[in-house]
């Protein structure tokens, strides 16, 4: 209901319903069925494309299955087929808020709202109630009540939503913590807080100590912008971005495709198109084939184009670490082309010169794209680049889980097919010249693979021919490859910067 707008009171008979000739009791606005789903107009909404999470295009036929070159992950729940259970999680809902908000929970009565930290479970995207915890609560601006935002047990962060009431199992929640401890500021009791300090993820954090992680966590614990929408598609965010502050709580973020310019009302983003006049990232094109460029970009020249980039990819990277001053990095943005023009797939950035000789410091591949082996692509492109520069190139450490598993099957591919095809010894040094991976990579993956031994002071591969079959057979495919012979790029040269910022 809009602010300032007046209800009328209901008359006799009419607080339920108006009264049929027999008697009974009809609904005043009986609910419609939804309209097919492929008569909906807008951008085709991709809700994120992690474990979990829905991929599903707006445009799509009433059964689930999905539209040409898009996938679906979530099974269709029908009505009726939850066993009930969110009939009963209605029920015990509305037992509470009658019986003083309270409820039978484990261990004691359950005082609503719920505090902080509490754990119960709850029914998650698949109709199945999962264990989790309450991390943060707030009220609702339209009913007096409050909706949690929960992570789910053994789920990555990305999972975490905002839930209401009815999704919830009241009988699962464990109330020992709110009546043994007296509660502190934010809904949280000094046991749950010891927990959380006890409880925490440090996979995909290596830079963290335990502190400046449980830092980390309770500052980016709650997604600041629900969703994006980029171009032909919307998608749901993972995590939180340190946008500005005007731009906190915002439902949808409108992002301007080419030059990231981003905008809380979509008339804003569409007044800013017409005046824009780009059809591409800024910067310089090194690759073209086919439908595939790639632009590289220099954050010092570029720097509110690389700045915007940052922001973008921090609402789907949970570990990276968002740099104002992005003069010292180089972007390289991976697009597709069509006639409407250079439309951003993903990208990867480097340092413009890396003492640790770092060929890529981070890579994302935009959830609407990804699947369709562009994350190989940008990560053979940053080997292909080394390979340009005469070094062996190594990626920034530590790796989100997603880049890690992304890594480890290009290394197998790549030194696989090195092995298959060579006839003779090599060495780890042979490999590390021929590929530009670094050596430490290179022992870790053989190793991963159980295919080197250390035998008398020094690393021996071993591999023989069927077990490289079976382990090429198991990387699965290269992906999207990178023609080495199309790429147009000179290397970095700082002392050709400095001349030119000298004059």
């Amino acid at each position: 209901m809009a602010p300032g707008a007046q209800t009328k009171a209901p008359g006799p008979g009419e607080a339920q319903g108006r009264r049929t000739k027999r008697g009974t009791l009809k609904d005043e606005a009986e609910e419609q069925p939804p309209p097919h789903l492929s008569e909906r107009e807008g951008p085709i909404n991709l809700m994120g494309a992690g474990k979990g999470k829905r991929v599903t295009p707006i445009k799509m036929e009433v059964d689930g299955t999905a539209a040409d070159g898009m996938y679906a992950t979530d099974e269709v729940v029908k009505d009726g087929e939850d066993n009930g259970q969110s009939v009963k999680a209605e029920q015990r809902s509305e037992a509470a808020t009658t019986s003083g908000g309270q409820e039978p929970g484990y261990g004691g009565k359950v005082k609503l709202p719920l505090a902080v930290n509490t754990r119960m479970d709850c029914k998650w995207r698949d109709g199945q109630y999962r264990p989790a915890k309450v991390i943060e609560r707030r009220k609702l601006a339209y009913r007096d009540d409050y909706e949690y935002y929960v992570h789910y047990d053994k789920f990555n962060r990305r999972m975490d939503e905002w839930v209401t009431l009815d999704q919830i199992d009241l009988s699962t929640v464990d109330v020992s913590d709110t009546e043994n401890g007296a509660t502190e500021s934010g809904g949280r009791t000094r046991n749950q807080k010891r927990k959380q300090e006890e409880d925490h993820d440090e996979e995909g954090h290596g830079e963290f100590d335990s502190a400046q992680l449980r830092e980390h966590e309770e500052f980016t614990k709650v997604k600041n912008v629900e969703r994006i929408e980029l171009g032909r598609y919307e998608m749901e965010t993972w995590y939180y971005s340190p946008l500005p502050p005007e731009y906190n709580g915002s439902k949808v973020l409108y992002f301007a495709e080419f030059d990231l310019m981003f905008f809380k009302q979509r008339d804003q983003m569409l007044r800013h198109l017409r005046k824009c006049k780009i059809q591409h990232p800024p910067g310089d094109e090194i690759y073209r084939n086919a439908n595939i460029s790639m632009f590289e970009i220099d954050g010092k020249k570029e720097k509110i184009y690389c700045q915007n980039l940052c922001y973008l990819a921090k609402l789907f990277l949970d570990h990276k670490t968002l740099f104002y001053d992005v003069d010292l990095f180089l972007f390289y943005v991976l697009c597709e082309c069509d006639e409407r023009g250079a439309h951003i797939v993903g990208y990867f950035s480097k340092e413009k010169c890396s003492e640790e000789n770092y060929n890529l410091a981070c890579i994302l591949t935009l959830p609407s794209y990804q699947r369709k082996g562009y994350g190989k692509f940008l990560i053979a492109m940053s080997y292909e680049l080394s390979k340009i520069e005469r070094k062996v190139g190594t990626p920034e450490r530590p790796l989100s889980d997603l880049g890690l598993v992304s890594y480890r099957g290009y290394w197998t591919r790549t030194l696989l097919e090195v092995l298959r095809k060579h006839t003779g010894t090599i060495s780890i040094k042979d490999l590390s010249d021929m590929t530009a991976i670094k050596t430490d990579d290179i022992i870790s993956t053989l190793q991963h693979l159980e295919l080197i031994q250390y035998q008398k002071g020094q690393h021996v591969i071993c591999a023989a021919e069927t077990l490289i079959e079976r382990h090429l057979k198991q990387a699965g495919s290269p992906g999207l490859q990178v023609d080495a012979a199309k790429i147009v790029w000179t290397p970095y040269n700082a002392e050709r910067e400095l001349a030119n910022y000298t004059r």
